[in-house]
Order: structure tokens, then C-alpha cells, then sequence
């Protein structure tokens, strides 16, 4: 399987290179984590690697080995524009269009050189795209990466690699509660404990660094903007840009707070929606066989994976997108309200 991928791989590895790799636009645990590893592991192999992304990651992914020599596009615009414009080969993490690497988008268009694609997600669009890694049956794109790492030999795998992959599926699972398609995914952790440091200290570090102000925000959320519809088993939060900024809302602060309605035992779908300043986000999860890909994807410009995707509207406000998506509600008879 995916021998296609490797021939084409082996052929890009094989003389030493100038890389750049690239994650989504608001990288998670998934995409941080995916692209440290695979740097790590280009490294070892003799070639000179840049990571980007198009704005901040989260806080509290900053311990990852490596994290620090990140580039940040609207923060290192220039050192992000000459990674792009050097590299022999770029190589896109944890996205399935080009049009997820946000501002990166333009520069990356720019280039002639090999595209490598290694992703998760849904419908990838591999235009222009030298060899593509997708498998849509899988946890994580880092679950993707630690296959690729294994491919060439278990002494591949450092503590550092092992560290950020097991970042990257555990937060991608929602710490293993969606999104395990198989087996693998345990041998393969369970194979990446071993060199990984303690599972304990990974999960310490990813969910108990709250901030006092991301804990009075999540309580905020709950007690005060949870909705939960009386028709259909489907809760919405919503938080404006001002309801974030009173609690000094940092990158990542929002992370996993859609989760929480989901553990009502009736509700099927959660959504978080946020206000941005150029943007309304959506958030969606759920339970069980129903998918907001499809629902993200038709109506949101989104999309992702069954239980888990994101969508967004442009131009419209808070109310209007929270009135758009109630509306649509009676297309999907798998949300109503069972008594």
C-alpha cells in the first residue's frame, strides 16, 4: 500500500535538499506535531529543513523540542517568504487544499519545485502535487508521519520524534475518544511510548497548563452561552470577539471547549462558534455515524473528518450565521430530538 508514494519519496530524499514544510492556517496539536516529527526525521537524513505556519499555534504546544524554530509567517513575513522561495521541495502537513496554508497560500504558489502532500483529511486536491500520503482511515496525520518514519527502519525513531507524534494523535483523538479507525493506531502508539517521554507528562503538559483566564473563559462558555435546542439534540456556544477579549483570549484558548456539550448524553452535535476579526468560525463535533463533514462542507465552506470538521461564513454576523445554521437543521433528520 502506498508504494507509488515511496518510489516517488525515495527519489525526492535521495539527494540532499532544501525543505520547507508547511501546516494548516490555526495549527493544532495535529499539525504542530506531525511537521516536528518529519522535520526531525529530514534532518537525520542529511537535508536542511524550515518550518512555517501561517499564524501562532497554541501555547501550550510550545514545549515540543523544535517548536521554538518555527517560522510564523505575520510574525517572520520575510524569513517565511525566503524558506518558500529557497526550498527544493516543500512539503504540506494536515491539509487538503492549498488554500489551507492561509497567507503561505500565495508564496507556495509561487514555486516550481516538488510538492509533497501528507494528509487525513477528506477529498485532497492533488493538483500540482508531486506524490500525495492521504488516508482518510486513520487518527492523524501523525499517525501518517510515524508510518512513513517506520518505513525506513524503527532506529529512525527518535524521543523527540516519538514525543511530537504522540502529541499529534492524542490531541487529534480528543485523548483517544474519536476517530480510531483501527488496530494500528494503538500498536502504533503503544510502539512510540517506548521512546517517547512519559504519556503522563505529554498529557500534563497539553491539558493541565490552563491559564486562570482559559478556565474562566471555559466556565463563561458553559454557564453562559451554551444553547441547548429543544427540537434537536444539538447544542451551540457562542463567544464574540469582545466575550474573547475579556477573558484576554490567547491562541488556542477555544481548544476543545466544543467538546464539553457532547457529554450531555443526548446531544448528537456540538458547535462552537467564535467571532474573528475578518470571520465567524465553526467549530463541529459529534457522536455516533452522523457527520459534520458533509454539513460543514455544504453549507460552511468547511469540512474535516465525520465527527470532527470546521467551516466558517464571511460578511455575515454572528447572529446571522447562528439563525443560518439553525435553519438548515430540518435537512438532517439524524439531529432530532430523540425522547
Amino acid at each position: 500500500m502506498h508504494e507509488d508514494f515511496f518510489e516517488c519519496f525515495d527519489e525526492i530524499l535521495s539527494q540532499p535538499k532544501r525543505f520547507a514544510l508547511v501546516c494548516h492556517v490555526n495549527p493544532d496539536g495535529d499539525a504542530i506535531g506531525s511537521m516536528l516529527a518529519m522535520s526531525f526525521f529530514l534532518r537525520q537524513k542529511g537535508h536542511e529543513v524550515k518550518m512555517l505556519c501561517a499564524n501562532a499555534f497554541p501555547g501550550f504546544l510550545a514545549w515540543l523540542s523544535g517548536a521554538s524554530d518555527i517560522l510564523v509567517y505575520e510574525r517572520d513575513e520575510e524569513q517565511s517568504k525566503a524558506a518558500i522561495a529557497q526550498a527544493e521541495c516543500i512539503i504540506l502537513l494536515d491539509f487538503n487544499t492549498l488554500a489551507r496554508s492561509g497567507v503561505l497560500h500565495n508564496e507556495i504558489g509561487k514555486t516550481r519545485c516538488p510538492r509533497v502532500m501528507i494528509d487525513h483529511h477528506r477529498d485532497p486536491d492533488s493538483d500540482h502535487i508531486t506524490c500525495c500520503y492521504s488516508d482518510t482511515c486513520v487518527s492523524s496525520t501523525s499517525e501518517i508521519v510515524a508510518e512513513i518514519i517506520l518505513h525506513y527502519g524503527g532506529n529512525c525513531l527518535t524521543q523527540d520524534m516519538a514525543t511530537a507524534l504522540m502529541v499529534g494523535i492524542m490531541t487529534d483523538t480528543g485523548c483517544f475518544s474519536h476517530s480510531i479507525y483501527h488496530s494500528r493506531t494503538f500498536d502504533l502508539c503503544s510502539f512510540l511510548m517506548e521512546q517517547a517521554i512519559s504519556y503522563s507528562l505529554i498529557h500534563q503538559r497539553i491539558y493541565d497548563s490552563f491559564s486562570e483566564n482559559r478556565l474562566r473563559l471555559l466556565g463563561y462558555a458553559i454557564n453562559n452561552k451554551m444553547e441547548v435546542l429543544q427540537d434537536y439534540a444539538v447544542a451551540i456556544i457562542s463567544l464574540t470577539k469582545k466575550e474573547l477579549e475579556r477573558f484576554n483570549y490567547q491562541v488556542g484558548d477555544t481548544e476543545g471547549v466544543v467538546n464539553f456539550p457532547l457529554s450531555i448524553e443526548k446531544i448528537k452535535m456540538s458547535v462552537l462558534v467564535t467571532e474573528r476579526t475578518d470571520q465567524i468560525r465553526l467549530s463541529f463535533r459529534s457522536k455516533g455515524s452522523f457527520s459534520v463533514h458533509e454539513l460543514a462542507n455544504k453549507h460552511f465552506k468547511g469540512g474535516g473528518h465525520t465527527n470532527a470538521a470546521g467551516g466558517s461564513t464571511i460578511g455575515i454576523n454572528m447572529k446571522t450565521t447562528i439563525n443560518r445554521l439553525k435553519a438548515i437543521l430540518p435537512e438532517y433528520e439524524g439531529l432530532r430530538y430523540d425522547e
